[in-house]
């Protein structure tokens, strides 16, 4: 096992890149980067960096050139020789050969697109800009590495005694979780925590630890590299990027009312079982399934990401038994802003209701609040989000206000396409 306080006091050496191979990225990226590949390869899109934790100021704590240098490296990487037999000889979900072969050749052959960066107002305005398939795949690696340099510049006057001493109290907190997660009878959990994790090094630490400590409660990784490395299960399905940009490519108002149906009708012709999972949130959960075809009804659940989460269970449980599905059959999958006590609450409330399942993110693969002077190290809400498509401005509503993201005239636009009404707004931690 990997000594991460050594290695972490050797990150004062130059080199040492944060991400280390393509693979280093969530699996619904992947999935989706080749039904994009499929069905919009020539849409133009542009990918900004947004920081919602405004008093965390990135470019007051990490070094441009750093980021620069981190960034640059990452433009140097192609998918290995055994990269590409993993992708294109495992089995993924049950289904051999999930990605198709002109998609392997083109991502095996892939350079990231180059990145614009500046300093502004204490933040960094980092954009990509490109062809949708090419520009996607800088969304993960690019949060993953301005988070870890965050951890870095945090650390790099610590000594190698002091990081020692930190790493053992975030793995005595962590393995406490764990400790109280096995008790919890029929537990379904998978990893979600790439995208704001403390590092690379400490996801990869937090995975093994589940696998010891969860055992087949631990369902598996969206890490696709870890996924590898460790040899167990890569999860993921879609996210809110697909119907964001389907719904901007809309010429008019009646198009943009059936974007989300045919991101879905899309999905549908590509993949069954596990990955029929629907996120509803982007334009509303219950707008959506409201006016959802009944085909989406015969899906295999839901994965709820915004909003109260037993809200939206209930929501879609409600739905289930009105288009005359049993819910008893359907998966949830909670995968919004969770910890422990949320986890052991919400599958008190819904096991025996519907299939639970659980995507543990920040809070399994960052959570260092209180182990450093000033809880300088505390997670925080970055993203990186689609923000155009062929010149047209991204949206996305959400279940709850704090996340929604687009000028302010076409949110309103959306809010009156799909009928969104009064909403709760919740804060926004992670």
């Amino acid at each position: 096992m990997v000594d991460i306080a050594t290695r972490v006091y050797n990150h004062k050496w130059k080199i040492d890149p944060i991400v280390r191979s393509l693979l280093d990225t969530d699996f619904y990226k992947l999935l989706m980067c080749q039904s994009v590949f499929r069905n919009r390869p020539d849409t133009s899109v542009t990918f900004s960096l947004i920081n919602r934790t405004k008093s965390i100021r990135l470019a007051e704590l990490v070094d441009e050139g750093e980021l620069r240098e981190q960034l640059d490296h990452i433009r140097t990487l192609r998918l290995s020789r055994g990269e590409s037999t993993f992708l294109r000889g495992n089995t993924f979900y049950g289904k051999r050969q999930m990605f198709r072969p002109d998609f392997m050749e083109w991502f095996e052959g892939l350079q990231l697109p180059p990145y614009h960066l500046e300093k502004r107002d204490g933040q960094f305005e980092l954009t990509f800009e490109g062809k949708w398939p090419e520009v996607m795949l800088w969304e993960i690696p690019a949060l993953a590495v301005l988070m870890e340099l965050r951890s870095r510049a945090v650390l790099k006057d610590m000594g190698r005694f002091e990081l020692q001493v930190l790493y053992a109290r975030a793995m005595t907190k962590l393995w406490e979780k764990v400790e109280r997660l096995r008790q919890i009878d029929g537990l379904k959990l998978a990893d979600f925590g790439t995208r704001r994790r403390h590092s690379f090094l400490w996801q990869d630490w937090c995975v093994q630890a589940l696998q010891e400590g969860l055992g087949g409660a631990f369902i598996g990784t969206s890490n696709c590299l870890i996924a590898m490395r460790r040899e167990v299960e890569a999860i993921g399905t879609n996210a809110h990027e697909l119907p964001m940009v389907y719904a901007a490519l809309a010429r008019n108002d009646a198009e943009l009312a059936q974007a989300p149906y045919q991101v879905l009708a899309d999905w549908h012709e590509e993949h069954d079982g596990n990955l029929r999972l629907i996120l509803p949130d982007t334009y509303g959960t219950e707008g959506f399934l409201d006016r959802a075809p009944d085909w989406l009804s015969t899906w295999t659940g839901i994965r709820i990401d915004s909003g109260d989460p037993a809200a939206g269970a209930e929501t879609a449980i409600r739905w289930w038994i009105k288009r005359g599905e049993d819910p008893r059959q359907k998966l949830v999958i909670f995968s919004d802003g969770l910890d422990v006590a949320k986890i052991e609450e919400l599958h008190r409330q819904f096991a025996g209701q519907v299939k639970v399942s659980f995507g543990w993110g920040t809070m399994l693969t960052n959570d260092f609040r209180g182990l450093v002077p000033g809880d300088g190290l505390a997670p925080f809400s970055l993203v990186c989000k689609a923000v155009s498509a062929d010149g047209h401005p991204t949206v996305k509503l959400s279940d709850n206000p704090n996340k929604a993201m687009g000028p302010a005239d076409e949110i309103a636009r959306y809010k009156r396409v799909f009928d969104v009404g009064v909403q709760v707004a919740q804060d926004v931690i992670v």
